[in-house]
């Protein structure tokens, strides 16, 4: 498991690192396929702020907390980890039984090709891409991915129907799912 330090308008001295790497270290025994973690470490208003991001097994898994001592703000955050990591192994033994197919997109590479020409601006270019893997997953699995990474909307393949879907947060509360038409 590689652990990776970001500071951000704090200082961490090697022995807070050692300490924080030694606790991180312990989550394996929760579930082994952890593969990298990035803890940022920041200072805002009198607070420190960690936030905690780990890939396990392919999945984003973020914890963040704040509190005048790092320490304190680290253990909260590592709590919040702790028990998402363990909740998702928990869907996975649930779910061990079901077999979802490969699935591939089978479109050509060149279909999203950038043809522009670089001298015409205007307010509504495209100022960031983002590149993600699309995973085969159902729709409940994929508004759980959504709220693990705190965001509004989510991506995916859906195992039911092998089409390209989005599930994204409404205003009260709910879940949506975008399907393509035919």
């Amino acid at each position: 498991m590689d652990v990776r330090f970001v500071t951000r308008n704090a200082e961490a001295s090697e022995e807070q690192k050692d300490f924080m790497e030694k606790k991180l270290s312990k989550i394996e025994k929760f579930f082994n396929k952890i593969s990298d973690i990035q803890v940022v470490l920041d200072y805002k208003r009198g607070m420190k702020i960690v936030e905690i991001t780990a890939n396990v097994n392919g999945l984003v898994m973020r914890g963040e907390d704040y509190s005048p001592d790092m320490r304190k703000a680290f253990d909260k955050a590592l709590k919040n980890i702790e028990r998402q990591v363990k909740r998702h192994k928990d869907y996975l033994k649930d779910r061990s039984h079901i077999k979802i197919p490969e699935i591939s997109f089978g479109l050509p590479v060149d279909t999203f090709g950038d043809n522009r020409d670089q001298d015409d601006v205007s307010p509504r270019d495209i100022v960031k891409r983002k590149r993600f893997p699309v995973t085969v997953m159902l729709p409940a699995e994929a508004t759980r991915q959504m709220d693990l990474l705190g965001h509004n909307f989510f991506a995916f393949r859906n195992g039911e129907t092998g089409e390209f879907n989005v599930v994204y947060k409404r205003n009260d509360g709910a879940y949506g799912l975008l399907e393509p038409q035919e």
